[in-house]
């Protein structure tokens, strides 16, 4: 359920309440989930190294340069 790193969509951060695996203000990777989506969350991965869902009103989308994709992908 992964992108390309051409494709790769990214999201920052800005609430972490009851969520011990995020951390206020970082950039985190989003995978594709629809069906969350529709019920308000997203799938992101965490501090844990796994994705989770996590609420959308806890993130906003951001573009991030070629050269942070690749870094922040690899």
């Amino acid at each position: 359920m992964t992108k390309s790193k051409a494709g790769a969509a990214f999201v920052l951060c800005i609430e972490t309440r009851d969520c011990e695996d995020l951390e206020k203000g970082k950039v985190y990777r989003r995978l594709p989930d629809t069906k969350a989506k529709r019920d308000g969350y997203i799938r992101v991965v965490d501090e844990s190294g796994d994705d989770y869902l996590y609420p959308e009103d806890y993130f906003v989308q951001v573009q991030v340069p070629a050269a942070a994709r690749d870094a922040l992908t690899a």
